[in-house]
């Protein structure tokens, strides 16, 4: 069992399903006090990440909270980037994004107070290979990268760390309209060959999330079941 402060508080978005609600169980199992919020029915929480009076009210409702693990998150569209509408690719950025943003901005200044914190973002293999067919997605989960990165080093002495999880595809109902090609690429390039499962990503986020991890922040750990070569 992994160890965590005393009355230690997680906050999961897109906790109502999938790698969220794995990730929820895990850090539950373990001894967490576990707030999920999505906007999908099923959450402790109804929140829509991209709206920031929502976050800004969710945090005045929660307080501090010790671990914030965005999980929130959508494919978007499945299609040639010459064929993809300019809505549909910032809905993909608001969400996958933006929202990322708002809730880093909204919690980890109370860890930082608190003098300890844990951040855990979740992207995508896409984010490094680029998946021909989901450009708004690669680029997406690229920003939630290079944005974790960003904010491991200003809060590195803090206490407060903040690393990203890059999953291969994952068997989820995010996944559940992806186009089957895409798909099958993935599982193609995977020397696994197969998809991941939502408990093997948080088994990591869990980690991520704990007193064990002492020495690594703005890092990039995949799980992509060999298929990550950088």
């Amino acid at each position: 069992m992994l160890t965590y402060p005393d009355g230690a508080t997680a906050l999961v978005t897109g906790g109502a399903s999938g790698i969220g609600a794995a990730c929820a169980k895990r850090l539950s199992d373990d001894g967490v006090r576990v707030v999920t919020a999505d906007i999908a029915a099923g959450a402790d929480e109804r929140l829509d990440v991209t709206d920031p009076d929502a976050v800004d009210s969710l945090r005045t409702r929660l307080g501090r909270v010790d671990i914030l693990v965005n999980s929130a998150g959508v494919v978007g569209p499945s299609a040639p980037l010459v064929d993809v509408g300019l809505e549909e690719w910032r809905r993909t950025f608001r969400i996958n994004v933006d929202g990322t943003f708002l809730l880093c901005r909204a919690f980890v200044p109370g860890m930082v107070e608190a003098g300890w914190g844990r951040v855990v973002n979740l992207a995508s293999i896409a984010a490094k290979d680029g998946n021909p067919g989901q450009s708004a997605y690669s680029a997406s989960k690229a920003a939630v990268i290079a944005l974790t990165k960003s904010l491991g080093k200003e809060v590195a002495t803090t206490g407060v760390l903040a690393n990203v999880v890059a999953p291969a595809a994952v068997e989820s109902p995010m996944n559940a309209g992806t186009d089957p090609a895409i798909l099958a690429r993935s599982q193609s390039l995977t020397p696994m060959a197969r998809m991941g499962r939502p408990e093997e990503i948080a088994e990591l986020v869990a980690w991520l999330s704990s007193t064990a991890l002492s020495f690594s922040t703005g890092a990039v750990y995949d799980a992509s079941g060999g298929r990550a070569s950088y």
